[in-house]
């Protein structure tokens, strides 16, 4: 039996987008701009683009700590504790079992969140499931678009 020399097979890094780009786009549709979607990663990421005065309703992930890093706009972390600004190049975590929530500002908010992948999906008790909360909802918009 052989070994494969080193990187035989691996993925190689490399540049997946700009993301100065993207929080640059004013006009972007709300939602996911980008998502890392590379086979056999061990990671999922995302640039979000909220509108100004859209929000992801305060919610709690019981499974996943998240890194926020805010690329553009401004807007307002929303938890347990007081509501904290969030601007360009702002970095937040998001600890696991935390209430989390984002607010645009009136220019929106764009952001990248990285976070370990899902784990497969698992039942809950009911009593869990009211212990955590409502699921995550899609971004509100103005108009009450999602």
């Amino acid at each position: 039996m052989t070994t494969p020399a080193a990187g035989e097979g691996a993925p190689l890094p490399r540049f997946l987008c700009d993301t100065a780009a993207l929080a640059a786009q004013d006009d972007a549709p709300a939602g996911a701009l980008w998502k890392l979607a590379e086979a056999g990663r061990q990671l999922d990421a995302n640039v979000v683009r909220l509108p100004p005065a859209a929000r992801v309703a305060p919610h709690t992930e019981p499974d996943l700590d998240v890194l926020l890093l805010v690329l553009g706009g401004e807007g307002t972390l929303l938890g347990a504790d007081e509501p904290v600004p969030l601007r360009a190049g702002g970095l937040a975590w998001l600890p696991h079992g935390a209430a989390r929530g984002v607010e645009a500002g009136a220019r929106g908010l764009t952001y990248l969140t990285a976070h370990r992948r899902r784990p497969g999906l698992r039942i809950r008790s009911a009593a869990e499931a009211e212990r955590l909360g409502p699921a995550p909802r899609a971004p509100e918009g103005p108009s009450g678009a999602s």
